[in-house]
């Protein structure tokens, strides 16, 4: 048998990963600031705001972990 040779498979996976990474490290860090907002100056809008991250980080979470619309 044959083995195929996925290298390049491997290292594109591997600079994504490292992308996402950073990202959520930058995601964490924000959320741990509360996005860079003081309670006096929360709105309606930053309220919005957060279901909307929310909304899409359920996407992403339901699709890595197979729920939701996703689940099989």
């Amino acid at each position: 048998m044959k083995r195929t040779d996925n290298t390049k498979a491997l290292d594109a996976f591997l600079a994504k990963k490292a992308e996402f990474d950073a990202m959520l490290a930058r995601l964490q860090t924000l959320s741990a600031e509360h996005f860079n907002w003081t309670p006096d100056e929360i709105n309606w809008g930053h309220a919005g705001t957060m279901t909307h991250y929310a909304e899409m980080l359920k996407a992403i979470s339901d699709s890595a972990f197979q729920e939701g619309e996703f689940a099989t």
